[in-house]
């Protein structure tokens, strides 16, 4: 097997949403550790100041709710000022919330949309007017955006809507020649304090743990860095063939 090149994204200036945990955090990392600077954004100051200090000189935090139109806009400015460019954008940031479609009340609803499906918006319509040279535009997405489940009628909705928006900016930015690339990642089930608030929620956490397992033909939750792995190509210069997809990092749950 041969040595994975080091230095992938380096000299380019990534802004990640959701860095302080989980997905988010550990992309953050591994961008750093090829080359790039990076400013991770989250709700949790707390977190997010505990995480600056474990990515080092090359990363900056800021607070963001992302779901507020004109604090992008800061965010943005504060990278490019900071940094001198803004070539990688991943929306991580979301939540999840148990509801079917009858126990779903409206604000649950609403919240989840807003931070899953319009925080994606708000980040790709920003990262389009403001990359200035080929950029990669990298959401997030699930396997529940490729196909539904009875308790997250919200999160499944919100998680479809960033699979095709994906598509939609990719599509624009190509007929528009500006050089950036979009993509979305679909992962299964992965080792993340979400995933953990999720089996803590449940009425039987262990029992709902066993049943993921059981459904993954892997037999194990994904790992963080594993996801982080598949951002990076995506963030790379070796990904510029590639936008308007999907990439799935599940162990093989939706491939039956």
């Amino acid at each position: 097997m041969s040595e994975i090149k080091q230095g992938r994204v380096r000299g380019k200036v990534a802004l990640v949403t959701g860095g302080a945990s989980g997905i988010g955090f550990a992309t953050a990392q591994r961008f750093i550790a090829e080359g790039a600077s990076v400013v991770i954004t989250d709700s949790d100051e707390e977190k997010g100041e505990a995480a600056l200090l474990q990515l080092g000189t090359n990363a900056r935090f800021l607070t963001q709710d992302v779901t507020q139109e004109t604090r992008w806009d800061e965010v943005v400015q504060y990278t490019i000022d900071e940094f001198g460019s803004f070539d990688i954008l991943l929306n991580s940031a979301g939540i999840f919330l148990f509801g079917t479609i009858e126990d779903t009340s409206l604000e649950l609803w609403k919240k989840t949309i807003a931070i899953n499906l319009d925080g994606t918006f708000l980040g790709s319509r920003a990262a389009v007017r403001s990359m200035t040279g080929p950029g990669s535009i990298i959401n997030m997405s699930s396997t529940s955006g490729l196909r539904g489940f009875a308790d997250s009628a919200a999160y499944d909705a919100s998680k479809g809507g960033v699979r095709l928006l994906t598509k939609s900016i990719a599509l624009y930015c190509a007929r528009e020649n500006n050089g950036v690339r979009c993509n979305s990642v679909h992962p299964g089930g992965i080792d993340t304090p979400m995933v953990q608030t999720w089996f803590s929620k449940h009425a039987d956490p262990t029992g709902e743990r066993k049943s993921w397992l059981l459904g993954c033909p892997i037999g194990r939750l994904g790992l963080p860095n594993e996801v982080a792995a598949v951002i990076l190509f995506l963030a790379s210069d070796e990904s510029s063939f590639v936008t308007g997809t999907e990439y799935v990092v599940d162990g093989g749950t939706t491939a039956g």
